[in-house]
């Protein structure tokens, strides 16, 4: 793993240059975490257009085909796992009930309700689309041992948790 400097060293330099008092370890970290989240965003962005599906669409496929067999939930569901507000999922169940990716049906158990359920289709292309962003996700970490990706993981949960 190199060490080299990168864009958050400068950053980092730059305020020590400033203001030498600061602690700009948090600035480093955070820094870093926003750089790889918009690079890694891209990235699957790119992925899934290949599919024809924006990363937010293929996050409701995904979400219908982790839900397990039969792959329903309701609109309220979605938008909760996927913190959304219920106009934004709209506009994507939307669109991907016109790629016949999914379909909304009555809810049996709630005349006011409605039930969303992936097709044949949306369950070919989520298992096609998670695999090709698993492939993209792997390469970004191909410089780091199965030990360190763990430890990684780790501390991330444990930030995660903190804040």
């Amino acid at each position: 793993m190199s060490e080299d400097k990168d864009a958050v060293d400068a950053i980092t330099a730059q305020w020590f240059a400033v203001r030498p008092e600061l602690d700009t370890a948090p600035m480093a970290v955070f820094g870093r975490i926003y750089r790889i989240a918009k690079a890694m965003g891209d990235a699957m962005e790119d992925c899934y257009q290949r599919f024809g599906i924006s990363r937010g669409e293929f996050d409701v496929v995904a979400t219908l085909r982790r839900s397990g067999p039969p792959y329903t939930l309701s609109p309220r569901q979605l938008s909760a796992t996927l913190m959304l507000t219920t106009g934004g999922m709209t506009g994507r169940l939307d669109k991907l009930e016109k790629a016949g990716l999914l379909c909304r049906k009555p809810d049996p158990h709630d005349r006011r309700g409605l039930q969303v359920t992936i097709t044949d289709r949306g369950l070919a292309l989520v298992d096609e689309a998670v695999s090709a962003g698993l492939d993209v996700q792997r390469a970004a970490l191909t410089g780091f041992t199965d030990e360190e990706v763990g430890q990684l993981a780790g501390l991330l949960r444990k930030l995660l948790a903190g804040v």
